[in-house]
């Protein structure tokens, strides 16, 4: 029951507020030794913890895709499928190595998705290999809305990375529903092991739960400035042994979350400050 399921899992739909198509990619079944499996390293979803996870969360199953990622894609370092494929709204921008049975799938969401049609942007491994989706994380971004049509957010390795940097300014030209591109530098979250997709999770609120929701953690540019105040004066740079087995640690935790609750006005949530 392999799940590690954020990171292989996507929502496609007409309008965030209407029912959509819940995808699941897995990388083997568990239970099955004869079905396709990646040969060098292990798929970290299978298709059991997907059925498990939807079954849980009383999902439709008329309105959900299983999907078995491709074997080859795995073994090429495509751990989950965030890093070959994102989706938001109605399109779903992937490569050809993403999906073992690419036409079924595709076809399956088609199917399922009310409200709008299903817009595929294909990009082939003749456009951009697949190491070098994998060494620029090209697909571990963000498919956002626009005014003037989706925007891709990418991290800066996409345009070191020449094959992935030719085809960005290809896609904005191609008059699909992917129309700008933004580059952002976030190396750090890069060099441990994540892109612009770990930034992925959105929770879209009406006028009226945003208006029911708590000020104090909306970001304004006064709570920036106060929480990288924050940050300077209590994250450590380096963190030993020696260190966690020191009690005046938990103390010097405490004191942060304490300010931490201080600066966005939630009160004494934690047990300590009780």
């Amino acid at each position: 029951f392999g799940d590690e399921g954020a990171a292989n899992h996507t929502r496609l739909c007409g309008g965030y507020g209407e029912a959509g198509v819940e995808l699941f990619v897995y990388g083997q079944v568990a239970f099955n030794d004869q079905a396709p499996a990646p040969k060098k390293y292990p798929a970290r979803q299978t298709l059991e913890a997907s059925q498990a996870i939807a079954r849980l969360h009383g999902l439709d199953g008329q309105h959900t895709v299983f999907a078995q990622q491709n074997p080859n894609a795995i073994d090429a370092g495509v751990f989950h499928n965030d890093v070959i494929a994102v989706g938001n709204g109605n399109t779903l921008f992937y490569h050809d190595m993403a999906f073992l049975e690419e036409e079924r799938v595709l076809a399956d969401i088609r199917s399922r998705l009310t409200g709008a049609e299903l817009e595929a942007v294909r990009v082939s491994s003749e456009e951009v290999p697949i190491e070098d989706a994998v060494a620029s994380y090209l697909f571990n971004s963000q498919l956002l809305n626009t005014p003037d049509g989706m925007m891709l957010a990418v991290p800066g390795e996409c345009r070191e990375v020449a094959s992935v940097s030719r085809y960005l300014d290809a896609l904005v030209q191609s008059g699909g529903p992917i129309t700008s591109v933004e580059v952002f530098d976030v190396k750090q979250s890069m060099r441990n092991g994540g892109g612009p997709a770990c930034l992925r999770l959105r929770v879209v609120l009406s006028d009226e739960e945003l208006k029911a929701m708590h000020r104090g953690v909306l970001l304004t540019d006064d709570l920036y400035e106060r929480l990288t105040a924050w940050v300077k004066a209590h994250y450590r740079d380096r963190l030993s042994q020696a260190d966690l087995a020191d009690p005046m640690l938990l103390q010097e935790v405490r004191k942060a979350l304490d300010e931490l609750t201080g600066i966005l006005g939630l009160g004494s949530i934690y047990d300590f400050q009780l």
